[in-house]
């Protein structure tokens, strides 16, 4: 059995089982934007450190160090940021990073699962391999994440709230601290102007439209996505995603 296909047989296991669990209303104490320990990955427009993610310019800007950010609303929307950076000890001049944003909806089960619905067509990511491409890789991307179950601790040390999430196979990923709440987040709606809206979703999306101008154009330094194979980027990063969440520990 390929470790792609033992990956989606698990995956599936797991949201068997939310069958059998009722979906709840939002945990006031998961309400917020949460920062792992760097502290320099931030989801939303934040005053004291540079957008994560553009989407006036469509651009995903790299932070200073690693991390990961998630925000969670009271009334059951998300918005997830990632820098993920994986070191190559063979070729130390040759690591692999990534860069990922997403957002859409949750959904909180009675058992702890929380379940990750992003809007298909918003996500960004970028891929780079110094090695393998001369310019980094700039796509689309849509991954539906399911955990395991969370809790909310107050850390001593830091004296702040912490969350802990754990990924749908039961693994820890680093700790993250409550940094802002309510939580900094883009608009809720869709932000990408490809899509066809009609009714209660178009006054959503003009809604939007009014507080952003959108522009699409691919950055110069990224390699278009038509030039490599997406569906191979899109595995390679969530393989990836998995790996970088033991990469960066110390972060």
């Amino acid at each position: 059995m390929t470790p792609l296909l033992a990956w989606s047989l698990l995956v599936f296991s797991v949201s068997l089982s939310n069958t059998n669990a009722q979906a709840t209303t939002s945990d006031p104490n998961l309400v917020g934007t949460w920062a792992s320990k760097s502290g320099t990955v931030m989801t939303g427009p934040v005053s004291n450190i540079p957008d994560f993610y553009d989407p006036v310019n469509d651009h995903l800007k790299e932070p200073q160090l690693p991390g990961s950010s998630f925000s969670f609303t009271a009334d059951g929307y998300f918005e997830e940021a990632r820098y993920i950076v994986i070191s190559n000890p063979a070729k130390p001049q040759c690591p692999k990073a990534l860069l990922q944003w997403q957002h859409g909806k949750y959904v909180l089960y009675s058992n702890g699962t929380i379940v990750l619905t992003p809007i298909k067509i918003d996500g960004r990511q970028i891929y780079s391999d110094p090695c393998q491409y001369k310019m980094s890789i700039y796509t689309r991307y849509n991954q539906t994440e399911t955990y395991k179950w969370y809790e909310v601790l107050t850390d001593e040390r830091r004296g702040k709230k912490r969350l802990n999430l754990y990924q749908f196979d039961g693994a820890p990923m680093n700790p993250m601290y409550l940094e802002y709440n309510p939580p900094q987040m883009l608009p809720t709606v869709t932000l990408d102007p490809l899509i066809t809206a009609t009714g209660t979703a178009a006054k959503a999306k003009a809604t939007a439209a009014k507080k952003i101008k959108l522009k699409r154009d691919l950055p110069g330094s990224y390699k278009k996505a038509e030039d490599i194979n997406a569906d191979h980027v899109l595995w390679l990063g969530i393989g990836l995603t998995g790996l970088g969440l033991v990469g960066y520990l110390c972060v």
